[in-house]
């Protein structure tokens, strides 16, 4: 119980800063939308920050996963210390040999992606990733040490450094000199302005211990950590692989056209993302700080549960109020691409259960399995993507990751069942999803129709309905009574 509450309000604090943070964040999608002149523009941003989510996780090659596992199996603080600088020593020097060559092949580089005239573009965003590569194990310890709001307030200084100069480069300055130009360069430069910021204010965090590299130890974790690169690079290619593969299989203009699109809307979406990524800061280390604990898989059961009805709540809440949110966006011509948002949605929601599902082989380090069951989701989505983009453009990506990632989820369940069965309430689980789909469609296609003050009040009391069926199944209002007596 104490780890739930501990999930709770570790979840509670660094969701708090993921929503601040991604909402300040949304702020730049009308921004940009409405101020670069051709969807095209903003395709471009797309396809170089894809390129480089891709690239993180590369640099970091699966250590955080890995400092996360090794610092957990002692309780000896010099070898925790010891955990620490080797890992910081493997991935800063990765990014530091990586930034060097970006820098010295810049001009081949940017070529070859499809930028020879913005070579910088390129490397000022790949100048940023190698920064996040190293800063990524700083923020993995803070998670480890319990700092969330030292997290927290990195992330959204971040945040709120970014959205300031965006908001001073693309509608402030413009609308005192007419002169200025309204460029995508200021997002790259603006991006490694920020980054830059951020890597020095943590000094404290890459200074705190000795910097030590243990090469019996750094062979251990990078044993343990190689099938996670596997399993990152196919994961992440779930995600982007669409996004990269847009302006490269179809003409090169109407690719980031489409591509600008797509982006856009998916912006909307990634509300589930958000919710899985601040469900991970804080499941991650209690799960590995609870491995010896003999009720361990009922935490893992409760968490995916829950982890699931809050992910159902938010999807119907997205669709609920979908003719306000795409205000987010820019015109019509942006617009259009409003119809993969219940898919990428679902796409994301399956996403949070394979990650939930990957504790299994992490904790028995059977890392290997996660790799096989990512490629062969990677494999699906690239083929279907190669084989759907010339007919469906960008509606392609949306249904590539959705069966990609299904195809992924359902290996690890069955799979994980014979070699470490965990007893997930299934009943449950099954009534949340199909109540949800009920209400999904009553307001997605139910309403369509209606005049859009009505539907809007007819889907809000879709949602309110959800909500007391949740709180009225879980018990909850009874369990606020137990405790206040």
């Amino acid at each position: 119980m104490a780890n739930i509450k501990g999930l709770f309000k570790d979840t509670a604090i660094y969701g708090l800063s993921s929503i601040i943070g991604r909402f300040l964040n949304y702020l730049l999608v009308p921004l940009y939308t409405y101020t670069l002149v051709h969807c095209s523009d903003y395709g471009i941003v797309a396809d170089l920050y894809a390129q480089t989510a891709l690239i993180l996780v590369i640099l970091t090659f699966g250590m955080e996963t890995t400092f996360f596992r090794f610092i957990n199996k002692t309780e000896d603080e010099e070898e925790k210390k010891r955990v620490y600088s080797t890992a910081l020593i493997m991935v800063g020097g990765v990014s530091l040999v990586f930034a060097v060559l970006t820098v010295v092949f810049i001009n081949p580089i940017a070529t070859a992606l499809g930028y020879a005239e913005h070579k910088w573009y390129v490397g000022m965003l790949y100048l940023c990733v190698a920064q996040d590569a190293f800063q990524a194990i700083m923020f993995a310890y803070l998670r480890n040490q319990h700092k969330p709001y030292k997290f927290a307030a990195f992330k959204l200084l971040f945040i709120g450094m970014s959205v300031a100069l965006n908001l001073l480069c693309f509608l402030i300055i413009p609308l005192e000199y007419s002169h200025w130009e309204i460029s995508v360069k200021w997002v790259f430069i603006i991006n490694l302005f920020c980054t830059t910021m951020i890597s020095l204010l943590m000094v404290q965090e890459w200074t705190c211990v000795k910097w030590k590299y243990d090469r019996k130890l750094a062979r251990q974790m990078l044993t343990y950590s190689w099938p996670l690169l596997v399993l990152g690079i196919a994961g992440i290619l779930n995600q982007v692989a669409g996004q990269i593969m847009l302006p490269r299989v179809l003409e090169q203009e109407e690719g980031r056209t489409q591509l600008g699109i797509y982006e856009a809307c998916v912006k909307i979406a990634m509300i589930m993302a958000l919710i899985t990524q601040a469900f991970r800061y804080a499941y991650e280390p209690i799960v590995f700080g609870s491995v010896r604990d003999r009720n361990n898989k009922e935490l893992y059961a409760k968490a995916m549960k829950f982890f699931l009805i809050f992910t159902f709540f938010a999807y119907l809440c997205v669709i609920a109020y979908l003719d306000i949110l795409q205000y987010i966006i820019g015109g019509k011509g942006y617009r259009e691409g409003l119809k993969v948002i219940p898919i990428v949605m679902a796409s994301e929601v399956m996403m949070g259960v394979v990650f939930n599902l990957s504790f299994w082989y992490k904790l028995i380090d059977k890392t290997i399995y996660g790799a096989f069951f990512s490629i062969v989701g990677a494999i699906v989505l690239f083929a279907m993507n190669l084989l759907l983009i010339p007919v469906m453009g960008y509606m392609a990506c949306a249904w590539a990751a959705f069966v990609g990632y299904g195809t992924t989820m359902l290996l690890s369940y069955f799979i994980g069942q014979k070699q470490n069965p965990i007893s997930y309430p299934l009943k449950e689980i099954a009534f949340y999803a199909l109540l949800a789909l009920v209400l999904f469609v009553a307001m997605y296609f139910g309403t369509k129709q209606l005049d859009v003050v009505v539907r809007l009040m007819l889907n809000t009391l879709f949602v309110i309905s959800f909500l007391v069926v949740i709180i009225w199944k879980e018990k909850i209002v009874h369990a606020f009574r137990v405790r206040k007596n």
